[in-house]
């Protein structure tokens, strides 16, 4: 689940493996492309790590990042079965 941290949406994700978790990020990347809004991640094996916060409204959690997440969302469904 989404958690807002310090004007941000936070949250963790685990995948089978390192293979899977990068496929996803790549994934993700394409969509925040598209939209011009970019995630802060970290991945370490085949854990993520997403922070997300609009910079253009002073680092704040915006109806954009929500839209993000949400998206996120429906790429992890599709990765973590």
């Amino acid at each position: 689940m989404w958690e807002e941290r310090d004007n941000k949406l936070c949250r963790s994700l685990t995948f089978k493996d390192f293979g899977q978790a990068f496929a996803f990020m790549t994934h993700v990347a394409i969509l925040a492309e598209k939209s011009n809004h970019h995630p802060w991640w970290s991945n370490v094996y085949n854990q993520v790590n997403i922070k997300l916060s609009t910079h253009d409204a002073g680092d704040k959690v915006t109806e954009k990042d929500r839209n993000l997440a949400r998206e996120i969302d429906q790429v992890y469904q599709r990765y973590s079965n």
